[in-house]
């Protein structure tokens, strides 16, 4: 099994499946009533810009297995790290705990994803620092509705593993699907040099996603990671790691062990 898709959305399209919750935070406003004016001035904003600009995303759906700690999709590799920190109450996670060992000899299947928007909701307000910061957090919220859209998309049509799945967008919020979607830079994958990886299998060129040095990607407002549907997966933070796990997976990524010391520098103890 091999699926590749690349999706453009109208900013209608995504306008449901903004989490609102997420924006207002990010202004830190808990008044109910300056929360409901920012929000109608946001979605007035939205509707004027339809059709000049767009977020787009691109997934693979392919045969996956995992080895040790390892996730191999479509025959590319990806080391995935492991919990550390001693808790007695619940195992040490890792994210390849969730795919078929390559040992059983059978293929599981898992995805890869990136969204984002066009780059010009990032730079095309720049001469008023007000639109600035508003169009950065409507543009992050473009990009995660599109992760959104496009998961539900993957379990219900493209992979097909949840097709009678019928959510409210709340609850679609809440995660009340099957399986998970961890974002590279998130607890549970922190290592944003994965990107180069994904990157690779992706080809995000092709949606205007580039790659600074660190991993990062810009435009800002983008996302990537990946899809797992095993029914118990669930979302964990690696911690702290000590030095033994760092150059195991410094060895597993083909990267110098210095070198993944900077990347890693905020899960070392």
């Amino acid at each position: 099994m091999f699926e590749r898709k690349k999706i453009t959305y109208e900013i209608s399209e995504l306008t449901p499946y903004i989490n609102w919750v997420y924006f207002h935070h990010a202004w830190q406003l808990r008044d109910k009533q300056e929360q409901a004016k920012l929000k109608k001035e946001a979605e007035a904003l939205l509707k004027e810009l339809e059709g000049q600009y767009h977020a787009h995303a691109l997934c693979i759906v392919a045969d996956a297995n995992s080895d040790g700690d390892d996730i191999i999709i479509g025959g590319k590799r990806l080391p995935m790290l492991r919990q550390q920190v001693a808790d007695h109450s619940m195992p040490n996670l890792c994210l390849a705990d969730f795919i078929r060992p390559a040992e059983h000899g059978i293929a599981d299947t898992a995805g890869v994803f990136a969204t984002t928007v066009d780059i010009g909701l990032e730079t095309d307000f720049d001469s008023d620092d007000y639109m600035k910061m508003m169009m950065q957090l409507l543009a992050d919220r473009l990009a995660e509705a599109a992760a959104e859209k496009m998961h539900e998309y993957v379990r219900k049509e493209l992979w097909g593993y949840a097709a009678d799945e019928n959510l409210s967008i709340s609850e679609l919020h809440s995660e009340h699907f099957q399986g998970i979607r961890p974002a590279v830079g998130y607890p549970s994958l922190p290592d944003t040099s994965l990107n180069f990886v994904i990157a690779d299998m992706l080809g995000i060129r092709d949606i205007g996603i580039r790659l600074t040095e660190s991993g990062a990607m810009k435009p800002h407002a983008s996302v990537s990671g990946l899809m797992i549907s095993h029914p118990k997966a669930r979302y964990f933070s690696i911690g702290e790691i000590g030095e033994d796990q760092l150059r195991d997976y410094a060895l597993r990524r083909g990267i110098p062990v210095e070198v993944m010391r900077k990347f890693l520098l905020s899960n070392l103890r």
